[in-house]
C-alpha cells in the first residue's frame, strides 16, 4: 500500500493542483484527506470537487464551520467561513452540483481507521479541534493521555506544522529525519502538514506518502502569488490570509 495523505487544503486550488501533480509521480494506490478542505482560501468549490474523487476524507473544523456555525474562530477566519458557505450555497451551477458538495461534506466522518492506523483532523482525543503543537512535548501529561488512545500510529493535521511525535515525548521535524520515518517500534503521531496554508516557515505545500514500512514527508512549490492575488480580490477574505502564504506562517 502506498497512500498519499493530504490535509488542510483550505480552498487553495493552486496548492492542491501542484500536490496532486506530484502525487501522480509517486505511484500511489490511494489519496486521502485529513480535513479542512475549505476555509481561508478563494476556491472552496473546486477543492471540494477534487477531494470528492479521493479514496476518503475525514471532517475538519473548517468543514464543519461551513456546514454549521463556526466555533472558536478568529474574526478573519469567521468571515472567511461565512463567505465560503455562501460560495458553496450560491454558485451559478445547477442545484445538483451544489447538493452533491453539501451531501459529501455532511457525511464526512471524524475518525477513519485502517487496522492499527488512525486518521483524524485534530487529535485522537478530540478528532475535530484539538491542536497538538510541537511545543506540547513540554506538556508530557497531555501527550500521554493522547497516546493512550492510539493503538499504534495516528495521522493528523490541524496545526499546519509537519513532523512526528514519538511516544517518548519528542517532536521530530521532517528535516531532522531526512523527510522519512520508519514505521517500527513504539507508537507515533504524524502531522502531515498543510497543503494550502503551511505554517512552519516553508511556503511550499506539505503532504506525506505512507506505506507499510515508512512515512515520507514531501514539499511541493506552487504559484503562491496567484493565490495571494485571488484572496486579495475578495473583500470578505482578510488580506493577511494571502500575505501569510508568502512566508509560510
Amino acid at each position: 500500500m502506498r497512500r498519499a495523505i493530504l490535509s488542510d487544503i483550505h480552498g487553495n486550488i493552486e496548492a492542491l493542483d501542484a500536490v496532486l501533480a506530484d502525487v501522480q509521480t509517486q505511484s500511489v494506490d490511494e489519496i486521502a484527506c485529513l480535513g479542512d478542505i475549505v476555509g481561508y482560501g478563494p476556491n472552496p468549490r473546486q477543492c471540494v470537487d477534487k477531494v470528492m474523487n479521493f479514496a476518503w476524507s475525514v471532517l475538519g473544523n473548517h468543514d464543519q464551520g461551513a456546514l454549521y456555525d463556526p466555533e472558536g474562530f478568529s474574526s478573519g477566519a469567521e468571515r472567511a467561513i461565512f463567505w465560503t458557505r455562501d460560495q458553496l450555497e450560491n454558485s451559478q451551477e445547477d442545484s445538483a452540483a451544489i447538493a452533491r458538495r453539501w451531501e459529501y461534506l455532511s457525511e464526512l466522518p471524524r475518525v477513519k481507521r485502517d487496522g492499527r492506523l488512525m486518521f483524524v483532523h485534530g487529535s485522537a482525543r478530540n478528532p475535530l479541534s484539538e491542536y497538538v503543537f510541537p511545543e506540547d512535548i513540554y506538556n508530557p501529561r497531555k501527550l500521554e493521555r493522547i497516546f493512550a488512545l492510539i493503538e499504534r500510529f495516528c495521522f493528523q493535521g490541524h496545526t499546519h506544522v509537519p513532523g512526528v511525535f514519538t511516544e517518548d515525548g519528542k517532536f521530530l521535524s521532517p528535516g531532522e529525519i531526512n523527510n522519512k520515518y520508519t514505521l517500527a517500534g513504539n507508537k507515533a503521531m504524524f502531522n502531515v502538514g498543510s497543503v494550502g496554508q503551511p505554517r512552519d516557515g516553508d511556503p511550499r505545500a506539505s503532504y506525506v506518502i505512507q506505506t507499510d514500512t515508512h512515512v515520507e514527508f514531501r514539499r511541493v512549490a506552487y504559484p503562491v502569488a496567484k493565490t495571494i492575488e485571488k484572496i486579495k480580490a475578495v473583500p470578505e477574505l482578510d488580506p493577511f490570509l494571502g500575505d501569510r502564504l508568502r512566508d509560510g506562517k
